[in-house]
């Protein structure tokens, strides 16, 4: 087995290949759907075809047709513009989550990993106790005390998420931070600082990613979720859970159209970058094996 150097990076790219070298036909389609679906989002002043908040009592619940391509909702409004909007607040918020998680728990990995001693076991016991309470609790006694809408679960949830995420990238950690290649660069007279961002890092980002796709499913769940409550994103904006919600009044109706598009397009990102995550852990191993 081969000493993994500070030359021997597990790079970003290596992993949507396959054991063989060959690229990952399912992961390069979650990619493309992910891909497409942020696309979508960005441009959606460019492609909706409608404004998402035009009321229009007289077309109300309209299945589809050449002016409104998925129908209309109860309030007249085109659903697929009203799709298009909601997954620009539907996937900032679990971006804005990962991003915060993530970077301070690989922060707080990389950092406990090297330091060690009464300062890991202390850190360990905090997260134990952020262990205790579940996401959504946290996220319940946010809008409590600050009201409904975006930031306030979204802080709350990534504190709830910063334990997993920096648990599990503390041993990655420890484990790279016990090879001999930092040993040998410790006393060929580098920095702390340096080999831990420069050098410890980089061998362990294909993990921090897979945390980060594994940790976004999740959290759009929690948030669409709040949405669906009436504790996140407050009408009209248009947000999926929101959608979900709003919807279920036309069911009875007959009109399920705004319920079933809003729940698929949160089923399609959520399985996507669950996927992902999942084939991103298996090359990550199994390149990690080879090490």
């Amino acid at each position: 087995m081969s000493m993994a150097g500070p030359t021997e990076i597990v790079t970003l790219p290596a992993v949507v290949r396959a054991r063989r070298g060959r690229i990952d036909p399912l992961m390069v389609m979650c990619l493309l759907v992910i891909g497409a679906i942020v696309l979508v989002a960005i441009l959606a002043p460019l492609v909706a075809p409608d404004n998402p908040d035009t009321i229009n009592i007289l077309s109300s619940n309209q299945g589809t047709s050449g002016s409104h391509l998925l129908g209309t909702d109860s309030l007249g409004r085109d659903l697929l513009s009203r799709l298009i909007w909601g997954a620009r607040l539907s996937l900032l918020g679990p971006a804005l989550i990962v991003v915060a998680a993530t970077s301070l728990g690989t922060a707080l990995a990389i950092t406990t990993a090297w330091i060690g001693g009464a300062f890991d076991a202390a850190v360990a016991r905090v997260l134990d106790i952020l262990f205790a309470f579940p996401g959504l609790i946290f996220a319940l006694l946010a809008v409590a005390m600050f009201g409904p809408g975006l930031w306030a679960p979204v802080v709350a949830l990534a504190i709830a998420y910063l334990p997993y995420i920096a648990r599990v990238l503390r041993s990655t950690a420890l484990r790279e931070r016990n090879l001999p290649y930092v040993s040998a660069l410790y006393v060929g007279g580098l920095t702390s600082w340096r080999i831990c961002w420069r050098h410890i890092l980089p061998n362990i980002m294909p993990f921090v990613v897979v945390q980060a796709a594994l940790s976004f499913g999740s959290a759009l769940i929690d948030l669409s979720a709040l949405s669906y409550l009436g504790l996140g994103i407050q009408p009209p904006k248009a947000e999926w859970g929101l959608m979900v919600s709003d919807g279920q009044s036309s069911i009875l109706n007959g009109s399920p159209a705004e319920s079933l598009y809003a729940g698929a397009m949160i089923v399609v990102v959520v399985v996507a970058f669950n996927l992902l995550a999942d084939r991103l852990a298996a090359s990550v191993h199994s390149r990690g094996s080879q090490r």
